[in-house]
């Protein structure tokens, strides 16, 4: 299990607080941002108060010694409760929040961003957001988004807009796509877009993984709980797990080929061993193939499949060399024209992320990653309208597509049945 995907104990919490580093003589941030009754304390709002929003709340508390967690919203009132209990135990009386800042139901982020805090961490399930993003973008936040952004292309074009906006606010909106924030894969890609490879003529990721725990119904909970609770294996809500996990991999095709898009995506995939009502509607493996205009193709396999091999690696192949990279291991080479093996310092990425986002704000020089953190969840995204349709699909076709996965209402009520995607004969929209 990854740190990304574990929750964190209450253990961890207080060693997290214990590593706290001191913010030092901090310059209160550009545009107004803070209030002049706060001095230059940061208010954090928090939205999703799952195993992933706690650790990011406990990452910005650490990244800024002069931050405090203000205000929370969820779905469910228990999370908010949890998780507050949580980094009590290692942030102490920097967990601000009253009952008054604790905002339950799917629509809760609402009441967050309209409230006075100054940052918004947004980690719900995919689904919703593009929607929280354009309400803490409306209202001047700046903003932490957990990738994926999005689960179908109305969606993508939403965080465009989003992103856009942000950066005409002049606020920061940081990515959670980690690897971008990661010092050994900084320094690798570097080389690679400095051309210690060569061109690249092909690229091969992998994101072979175990099945992510289920929520078997329980008594009482309507078709909307259930699925709200078990989300990572409904595809309203995840977006598949090639959009919801593998886009990690997804999103290094991206950088490596510094923005440029694919003019085709074609795509296999279903259910070969998923079964049981909890196991939602989501394949279990997809094979994607990225085409570019120059020649280049770039493959992405993944699985989520018990009793298999697991891998997490990235094969770029070039005109003058090749370069491997297993940040799991981790192992960073290249060679050809070059032998190259990275052997500096070791970074917790998902802490960077907000170390650099929290010294953004401070410095008045936002932070914008919203143009290559959308296309990244739409490459994704068109691998998997590609599988579901035994389609090849061009770019322009799926970043156009009018297909949106969100349910008529959001009432904890009755869903239609859950009826997994056939390709060949599941359309394309």
């Amino acid at each position: 299990m990854t740190e990304y995907e574990h929750q964190l104990s209450r253990r961890g919490f207080v060693r997290t607080s214990a590593a706290i580093m001191s913010a030092g003589a901090l310059t209160a941030p550009a545009l107004g941002r803070l209030r002049g009754q706060r001095d230059d304390t940061l208010h954090v709002g928090l939205v999703g108060c799952g195993g992933r929003g706690t650790g990011a709340a406990a990452q910005a508390l650490t990244a800024d010694e002069n931050v405090v967690l203000h205000a929370i919203a969820d779905a469910f009132p228990e999370r908010m409760s949890t998780a507050c209990n949580q980094l009590t135990d290692g942030f102490g009386d920097r967990i601000a929040v009253d009952r008054s800042r604790m905002f339950a139901g799917v629509d809760g982020y609402k009441a967050l961003v309209e409230s006075d805090v100054d940052v918004v961490l947004l980690a719900t399930p995919p689904h919703f957001r593009p929607m929280q993003l354009e309400a803490a973008t409306r209202a001047g936040k700046h903003v932490f988004c957990e990738k994926p952004m999005a689960v179908d292309a109305p969606g993508y074009r939403s965080v465009l807009e989003s992103a856009r906006r942000a950066k005409n606010n002049g606020t920061s909106l940081v990515s959670g796509f980690c690897w971008r924030y990661n010092a050994p894969e900084r320094a690798t890609y570097r080389r690679i877009h400095e051309g210690a490879i060569g061109t690249i003529r092909s690229m091969h990721v992998t994101y072979h993984t175990s099945p992510l725990a289920q929520v078997p119904r329980q008594p009482g909970w309507s078709d909307m709980e259930w699925q709200l609770r078990n989300w990572k294996h409904m595809i309203w809500l995840s977006g598949d797990h090639i959009v919801e996990q593998a886009c990690h991999s997804i999103d290094k095709i991206n950088w490596a080929m510094q923005g440029t898009m694919p003019s085709k995506v074609t795509a296999l995939g279903g259910r070969g061993v998923r079964e049981g009502e909890a196991s939602g509607d989501v394949f279990d493996h997809f094979s994607v193939i990225y085409e570019y205009d120059d020649g280049a193709r770039c493959f992405l396999t993944c699985r989520q499949q018990p009793n298999s091999s697991n891998d997490n690696t990235d094969y770029i192949m070039g005109s003058d060399g090749v370069c491997y990279v297993n940040g799991w291991g981790p192992t960073h080479t290249i060679t050809g024209r070059e032998t190259w093996t990275y052997d500096g310092a070791r970074t917790n990425m998902y802490q960077v992320e907000h170390d650099e986002l929290f010294a953004s704000i401070r410095s008045g020089k936002p932070i914008n990653d919203g143009q290559w953190m959308a296309d990244s969840t739409m490459l994704a995204i068109a691998g998997r309208m590609a599988a579901y349709t035994g389609r090849t699909i061009s770019w322009e076709e799926a970043i156009n597509s009018q297909e949106s996965l969100s349910p008529e209402s959001y009432a904890f009520g009755d869903l239609p049945p859950i009826t997994p995607p056939r390709p060949g004969f599941t359309p394309f929209k």
